[in-house]
């Protein structure tokens, strides 16, 4: 129970906790077949020959299928950039792209095929070096695209005339490793073939209606003829908006006529999804002697591995957020997005903001240095405000003053001090490396610092972005009862608590039903770019609208006689009640529905945003702009180089709370993953192979690594948006890696110009 600005428990959430939750992995159907894929052991090689007998041969194999066997089109990918095979024709261009299929009667059969596959290959030197394709784009093409995917410029006045009346002057270069989503649950589904020659078909995706309009026309059939159901969904941050194993299970299944499920393992997770852009950033700001900006010149470069999936808007997104909410009057950035045989990248939380953020949040940390004055006040003396334009011109509608955020940040209480256990004695727990023992509090170095972030929310240039929901309202049982339907993918977010509790809010009713995400309503859009509440939210609300008016009118209409001259526009729901503002209580829903059905559906649209300039970069791009600011505090052993978390606080504008509890959540888990990019997170990659496809050695932060957090949440309403809300589950992402690397910085006189931060980074000389 509980409407919007309450915190009604998830009905998942117990099932996660206890292990009882049904992911698609546990999908299960009498007669299924298990499939399983060959992939590329290769970054880059020619096939010269693929012979399949010896898999074919084995007993309880009914199918192996390679590139000659997709039904429909070869090639598929995100926003019309269809340059990915569904099976390699003829080379590959990143390890682990697959090669071809096997569908057998138990997983291990299917795997065991698998590998007796023999594969004739002409192995070639991969293309690695992002910037070595900038400078010689047609000698080093991956594709027949060539070797960039986009060049986003931004030109804002007269960067060299700046230059020359610059006091003070700070440049370095910045890399960003590969970060993966790490979502606990690998990709899953299960495809079951239709009397009607189609398919029903069961995935843990974001985006039910994208992956529908790329699977279709690969298997030859219509977009109707497959029916999509999400399975539970164990995580995404973005690493579920590609396709991975919904045309393969589809092939297998169309083509043995039997159901056929596939289940990744963690090793080939790695490999069945993209991850975060790597990046290689150049910053140069000038200012006054005081610490005011004059300019900012930039370059951008990042690696999108084989294929295009979703770099051009993670490019466009780096370029137009590239030096952050700051008022800077002359800017020259220049972002790219280019292709290489290294592993292939696409969408993850935070989406092309978080390699710039931290880049530019070290050259405010550097100039504030150059100044002499404080990292929070340098802040403070650039902060944009509301009516600052972003280096897009777009205006700031953010009402929420970032130099007050900071001021608030700045006051919140400290954590104890250094090692100081509950006696204020020295408690080796606390200090780095715990009870390993590594250190008594010699060598422990305690740093602050503080980092800020701006996130776009929803999809920007010019994308038609829209929800739709299909709301109805009946009495069953005796009881007024809705039923809300959608496409919205729930991974994890909390969506479904949220759309029940906009179906209280708008129809005074307490049963809320939220019907199985499916395709058989309209498009939701994608569970990404911290939208769901705002786009779907929207929608679910526009749709319950209608239906209360359509209830209203319904009251009108059969109470005229009892209540003469009473009209629609003086009744409203409250409480499962029609009430009247000058009578009152007037009837019950149940008695004014009775045996009538109503259901509405609507589609939701933010409004228009505008393409970036290709020359200038100029352009409303963006939905709606949202700010996190971070203070972290952190003790470091510098003789080890070993680091602790000791305390994130954040100050965060949400516009309004829909969830306190979800919201609270969702900060404390973009900060966590902020934590993990600046001290642990990184796929390891040489020569374009991946050296770490494990959760043993690509490390993730767990409840240990996680501190306490201090929250500030501010409620500055966004006028266009639903409820006044802000997207809220991206902005900590970006802040927070900043905020601790410059803690770690603070607490070692280190440059640390690279995350993650490791060991040999940190240990004094």
């Amino acid at each position: 129970m509980g409407g919007v600005g309450d915190s009604p428990l998830r009905p998942d959430g117990t099932l996660k906790v206890s292990g009882e939750f049904a992911y698609a992995s546990d999908l299960w159907i009498d007669g299924m077949l298990w499939g399983a894929t060959l992939r590329s052991p290769h970054p880059r090689a020619k096939i010269l020959s693929i012979d399949l007998g010896p898999a074919l041969a084995m007993a309880g194999v009914h199918a192996v299928l390679t590139h000659e066997d997709v039904p429909g089109r070869k090639l598929y990918g995100l926003d019309h950039t269809e340059d990915q095979p569904v099976l390699a024709i003829g080379e590959v261009r990143h390890q682990g792209e697959p090669i071809a299929l096997v569908a057998a009667d138990h997983p291990e059969i299917a795997r065991r095929a698998m590998e007796k596959i023999a594969v004739e290959w002409e192995v070639l030197e991969p293309i690695t070096d992002a910037r070595a394709v900038i400078a010689e784009p047609d000698r080093y093409r991956v594709q027949e695209r060539g070797g960039i995917a986009r060049h986003q410029p931004v030109r804002v006045g007269d960067v060299d005339r700046a230059k020359a009346e610059a006091a003070v002057v700070v440049s370095s270069d910045y890399s960003v490793g590969i970060q993966d989503q790490a979502f606990l649950g690998p990709e899953s589904g299960l495809a079951v073939p239709a009397e009607d020659g189609g398919l029903d078909l069961y995935v843990s995706t974001q985006w039910m209606h994208n992956d529908l309009k790329q699977i279709a026309p690969c298997l030859g059939l219509a977009e109707d003829q497959i029916r999509m159901t999400l399975a539970g969904v164990g995580g995404a941050f973005g690493g579920r908006e590609d396709l991975s194993m919904q045309i393969h299970a589809g092939m297998l299944a169309l083509y043995t006529g039997k159901p056929v499920k596939m289940s990744y393992n963690r090793y080939e997770s790695f490999f069945g999804h993209v991850h975060r852009h790597p990046a290689e950033m150049r910053y140069e700001f000038g200012a006054t002697a005081e610490g005011r900006l004059l300019y900012a010149d930039v370059e951008i470069i990042l690696d999108g591995g084989a294929y295009t999936s979703a770099t051009l808007n993670v490019t466009g997104n780096a370029a137009s957020l590239g030096v952050g909410p700051y008022e800077i009057p002359n800017i020259k950035i220049d972002a790219w997005g280019v292709y290489t045989n290294n592993p292939p990248c696409g969408a993850m939380r935070g989406f092309g903001a978080v390699q710039a953020c931290f880049a530019y949040e070290s050259m405010m940390d550097k100039l504030a240095e150059a100044c002499g004055i404080s990292p929070v006040r340098v802040r403070q003396i650039n902060a944009v405000s509301q009516g600052s334009k972003l280096a897009t011109g777009q205006i700031i509608d953010s009402p929420a003053p970032l130099a007050e955020m900071l001021e608030r940040l700045e006051a919140m209480p400290m954590p104890a001090p250094l090692g100081a256990g509950p006696d204020g004695e020295i408690d080796i727990r606390a200090l780095p490396g715990g009870v390993s023992q590594t250190t008594h509090g010699e060598g422990v170095v305690r740093g602050v610092g503080y980092g800020v972030g701006i996130k776009n929310i929803c999809f920007s240039e010019a994308f038609d972005d829209y929800s739709t929901a299909r709301v109805r309202l009946e009495v069953i049982g005796g009881e007024p009862t809705a039923l809300v339907h959608t496409a919205a993918a729930e991974v994890g977010q909390g969506l479904v608590t949220l759309q029940a509790q906009i179906a209280r809010t708008e129809l005074g009713v307490q049963r809320v039903t939220i019907h199985p995400a499916d395709n058989q309503v309209g498009d939701a859009g994608s569970s990404s770019a911290s939208r769901q509440s705002y786009m779907t939210g929207g929608a679910v609300k526009t749709a319950c609208e209608a239906v209360r008016a359509e209830l209203l009118a319904m009251a009108e209409r059969k109470l005229g006689r009892a209540f003469p001259g009473i009209t629609q526009g003086e009744l409203n729901v409250v409480g499962g009640k029609i009430m009247s503002r000058t009578e009152g209580v007037i009837a019950s829903i149940e008695e004014i529905l009775g045996d009538d059905v109503i259901e509405e559906t609507r589609e939701f649209h933010h409004h228009p945003t505008s393409r970036m300039d290709p020359v200038t970069g100029q352009g409303d791009s963006h939905t709606q702009l949202a700010l996190c600011v971070h203070r972290a505090v952190v003790d470091v052993d510098v003789d080890l180089g070993l680091v602790k978390v000791v305390e994130m606080a954040a100050v965060q504008d949400v516009g309004k709370i829909l969830n306190l509890l979800s919201l609270e959540g969702q900060i404390h888990g973009g900060s966590a993953q902020g934590l993990g990019l600046a001290v642990m997170e990184e796929i390891v990659v040489s020569g374009g192979l991946v050296r770490n496809p494990s959760f043993t050695d690509y490390l993730i932060p767990t409840i240990l690594d996680m501190p306490p957090m201090r929250l500030d949440i501010l409620e500055n309403p966004d006028p266009k948006a639903p409820y006044g809300l802000r997207g809220a589950g991206e902005p900590p992402t970006l802040s927070s890696t900043p905020a601790i690397v410059a803690a770690i910085r603070d607490a070692t006189g280190r440059a640390l110009t690279r995350v993650p931060v490791r060991p040999e980074h940190i240990i004094r000389g």
